[in-house]
């Protein structure tokens, strides 16, 4: 960490050229007040991403940042504050704290923050930034987490975030992969605190989670603005059914849809041709598998046991989109001539042979518009393109 970075002229300097070109900077200016312009544009280059993703810490005066890929990898904010409102109590060891962001908004919510960080240059920029930030009940440790966990005392929560990088850096996902393996330690954890918080990959699939670590109790998927950002598994020593929570975080509204792992095997969906509306269920719900749930619960109409669309002939609330349904087109030779007459419209499959690019292709249709099209396979079988607009 080199302090120079946080002299009042340097700070100035970075803030002045947040929207200059790095290469032309890179040229103009080989130092300032004695810091290599190089080191400064990777402090430009990380704060611009922290911009929308930490807008605390941009906003704030005198921030520290890492290098990009730490900036990349963190919890964005409202991902971090989701968390936060999981867990309770006095005390939490997050055991994998990198730049802090998950560790700041648990100090919101417990006395006190144990901050683990086995780099001895991000627990000092994590360590500086908590001080900046104003929240002084963080303890940073520069050390191993699981050595530090393994020679404390009980504490209420135990949180980490293994390491899906291997030793080439190449990404990893599967829990066995990652560092530390959740799968190995699990039980070691829940020992030393009752509940414990492990954020893994989106791609984990998730039956194979819940066989692997058999103590957790709900599996979170979060997404923020319909895109999956993270998966956390909630662990236990008390025995229960697994709860599904698909969250979908919007800038207006938090869509939240809630379900019994094992009964969704045991859920039967109905199933109908498109009716007059269409639904389309959220990211977070989609990665979830919580298919028959959604029919069961929201008494909506399956398209195709293969296809997560639902139709209904009365308008309901629901945790994705919705469209009303103009048109059917069969996907055939008459089909697709009809289906030639639009020039411009959004494009979505579902259960479907082709990909979007190529029905683009095919059809000649540029994206955008107000036009809907999925192209999905119905409840007899056949393939359809369902003309829509958006509620």
């Amino acid at each position: 960490m080199n302090k120079n970075i946080l002299n009042t002229g340097v700070q100035d300097f970075i803030n002045k050229n947040l929207s200059t070109d790095i290469s032309s900077l890179l040229l103009k200016h080989p130092e300032i007040e004695g810091v290599d312009t190089k080191i400064i544009a990777a402090q430009i280059q990380s704060k611009l991403k922290a911009q929308k993703k930490l807008p605390t810490w941009f906003k704030t005066p005198n921030i520290y940042y890492p290098n990009k890929l730490n900036i990349e990898q963190t919890s964005s904010e409202k991902t971090a504050f989701y968390k936060s409102s999981l867990v309770s109590g006095n005390t939490i060891v997050d055991l994998t704290g990198g730049f802090g962001v998950d560790s700041y908004y648990f100090a919101k919510v417990f006395k006190e923050v144990t901050h683990c960080e086995i780099d001895p240059e991000l627990s000092q920029i994590a360590d500086h930034n908590f001080q900046t930030l104003q929240q002084h009940n963080i303890n940073c440790q520069n050390g191993d987490g699981m050595a530090y966990i393994n020679s404390c005392e009980n504490v209420d929560c135990i949180y980490l975030d293994p390491s899906r990088r291997d030793q080439t850096k190449k990404k990893v996902f599967l829990l066995q992969d990652c560092t530390p393996d959740i799968t190995e330690i699990y039980t070691l954890l829940l020992r030393k605190a009752p509940s414990v918080l492990v954020k893994v990959s989106p791609l984990v699939d998730i039956s194979k989670a819940i066989r692997d670590v058999n103590q957790i109790n709900e599996i979170h998927i979060v997404a923020l603005d319909n895109q999956v950002k993270e998966m956390l598994l909630f662990l236990t020593n008390e025995p229960s059914n697994t709860l599904i929570k698909a969250i979908n975080i919007k800038s207006d509204v938090t869509e939240d849809f809630t379900f019994d792992y094992t009964k969704e095997s045991r859920a039967l969906s109905k199933f109908a041709p498109p009716l007059r509306y269409l639904y389309e269920p959220n990211a977070a719900i989609l990665k979830s598998g919580g298919f028959n749930m959604v029919s069961q619960y929201y008494n909506l109409n399956k398209l195709h046991p293969s296809t997560h669309l639902y139709t209904s002939e009365q308008l309901i609330s629901f945790p994705g989109r919705r469209f009303i349904i103009k048109q059917i087109i069969p996907y055939n030779k008459l089909g697709i001539k009809t289906l030639k007459s639009y020039t411009k419209a959004n494009i979505t499959t579902r259960n479907f042979p082709q990909t979007v690019e190529k029905l683009r292709t095919q059809l000649k249709i540029k994206d955008g518009g107000s036009d809907y099209l999925f192209f999905c396979i119905d409840s007899d079988n056949n393939k359809i393109a369902i003309i829509t607009e958006k509620i």
